[in-house]
């Protein structure tokens, strides 16, 4: 979409609900939340109808409606089901560009003219989303955050009226939609509340200097967004040659598992030639061709430069709506070929350089060994940790595979009372090994109902082994779940000093941290 053209946006509201709900057989009536990191990110209008609201914490959620339906995120399976919609709206009009599972955009005038006029074509592609059971709306502006917002309320702005029509909106519009937001925009618009600019006009009434000057480059875009201005003034900077990448799939390319790691590889060859030609993507096309001869395409466009991670992830979703989707685009054959094609690019300077060059250069040097290990022995071969939430030191690490999204199992910044206190184990167990603790008379150490030792602790057995311990810490209770009978659990965590051990070799273990559960103790991570 050139400078200047009239944008539609097409919107399918609470999509990552809506997706969720499809694949786990709900019907449109009941409420459902998609949950991250433990809070909600997206919720149903039966949900908020009822006060789920997002940002809310999972529990806080449940008790202001106990029969919500609460589901976890997966950007995959939004845009697998997403893939139909996009597919029937490019049928209808071409030169679709997907943001986001559930936002695409494409140019109003041609297919205002197909039509008749803007009016028609927004109706026409509102009955090709709900001819495959989806419901949208939509929205016509000169500008494409301006479009994205008027389909959050279904208008038509007419030209030259962006400006007039966003005065009026709360300023937090401008950071309601992600795909066209950087991260910190919340921010900033929490800073214009403080200010007292209450108002997307209120912003707007800013001179660009002084935005510039005191906000940041993304206050400066998000103040052109404001004023009805292009958000990507022209370059003007044509694309290098040879930035294409392609792959030939041999044999070919029919599981997803399969499509997703080449994807990868294919993501990592591009962004090696994006950075050898200085530029950085921000408009990616992802051409299929399978076996049969068909031929299948889409377009992303995204608020920032994309990542290498950020372009393997819009690969392997777009390849998972194609070879899983519902859509009648669906290949009847294995992929053959797989090409990437830069759309859009800016300078490689809207990217972070890593010390030695590149795009994190060490960092990828590692991942790039990591995911040929991962070709070698199987997508779940090769797992990274992520901080998750907990009390115990081996639940406050989710495990997930390489390439996955590093979604926490719970949400870290939660309380969690009880929660293990500083220092952390330096190793953690996977499986917790039984051990003895003796008090001075030789008989069984437990911990009583009031969270206290039943006796002081002085030695330890072990595998086989005894320590005499110079010292312990806690013990420090939990009562978990204790409103679910089938889930609640009470433990008691304990640390101790290991006394010295003639012919210890060195690395031997110096303390322990130590579980009480109703079977006795078992050791469940190592202090060196």
């Amino acid at each position: 979409m050139s400078a200047g053209s009239r944008v539609l946006a097409l919107w399918c509201p609470d999509w990552p609900a809506v997706a969720a709900a499809a694949v786990a057989d709900l019907p449109a009536t009941e409420p459902v939340a998609v949950v991250s990191g433990n809070r909600v990110v997206a919720c149903s209008a039966t949900a908020r109808a009822e006060g789920v609201t997002r940002g809310l914490r999972r529990r806080d959620a449940q008790g202001r409606c106990p029969r919500l339906h609460v589901l976890v995120a997966d950007d995959a399976r939004d845009a697998r089901m997403f893939e139909p919609v996009a597919a029937a709206v490019d049928a209808a009009a071409p030169g679709v560009e997907v943001l986001r599972p559930g936002l695409l955009v494409l140019a109003a005038c041609g297919v205002a003219r197909y039509f008749g006029s803007e009016e028609a074509a927004a109706e026409r592609l509102v009955d090709e989303v709900a001819a495959v059971g989806a419901e949208c709306q939509v929205g016509v502006a000169d500008e494409l955050s301006t479009a994205v917002i008027a389909a959050r309320r279904s208008a038509l702005v007419p030209p030259g009226a962006g400006a007039r029509f966003l005065a009026g909106l709360p300023v937090a519009e401008l950071a309601a939609e992600p795909a066209l937001a950087a991260r910190e925009r919340s921010d900033l618009v929490d800073l214009l509340r403080r200010l007292g600019l209450r108002t997307i006009g209120d912003f707007a009434a800013l001179t660009p200097v002084a935005v510039a000057s005191r906000f940041g480059a993304d206050a400066a875009a998000a103040h052109r967004s404001a004023r009805g201005e292009p958000e990507r003034p022209p370059s003007g900077r044509p694309l290098p040659p040879d930035l294409e990448v392609e792959l030939r799939c041999d044999p070919p390319v029919d599981r997803v598992d399969a499509a997703a790691f080449a994807g990868r590889m294919l993501a990592e060859r591009l962004h090696t030639r994006l950075s050898a030609a200085s530029v950085a993507c921000t408009r990616l096309t992802v051409h299929a061709s399978t076996g049969h001869g068909e031929r299948l395409s889409r377009t992303w466009r995204c608020a920032e430069p994309l990542t290498p991670e950020g372009t393997a992830d819009r690969v392997r979703w777009q390849l998972d709506g194609w070879l899983t989707g519902r859509s009648e685009s669906r290949p009847t054959a294995g992929i053959e070929v797989l090409r990437l094609e830069p759309v859009e690019v800016v300078d490689a300077g809207a990217l972070q350089l890593g010390l030695w060059g590149g795009v994190g250069a060490e960092d990828e040097r590692a991942r790039r060994a990591l995911i040929r290990v991962q070709g070698l022995l199987g997508g779940d071969a090769v797992r990274v940790g992520v901080l998750s939430g907990g009390r115990g030191p081996g639940e406050r690490v989710t495990v997930l595979p390489l390439g996955d999204e590093l979604v926490p199992g719970a949400d870290p910044a939660a309380p969690w009372p009880g929660r293990l206190p500083e220092p952390a184990p330096t190793s953690v167990l996977p499986v917790p090994s039984r051990v003895l603790v003796d008090g001075a008379a030789g008989e069984p150490v437990t911990v009583t109902e009031r969270g206290e030792f039943s006796a002081r602790p002085v030695r330890l057995r072990w595998g086989g082994r005894s320590w005499e311990l110079l010292g312990h810490a806690g013990p420090w209770s939990v009562d978990e779940r204790w409103w679910d009978p089938g889930a609640a659990r009470t433990a008691s965590r304990a640390q101790v000093l290991l006394g010295p051990v003639a012919g210890a070799a060195e690395g031997e273990p110096r303390a322990l941290l130590m579980l009480f559960d109703g079977d006795g103790w078992c050791v469940e991570g190592v202090y060196e």
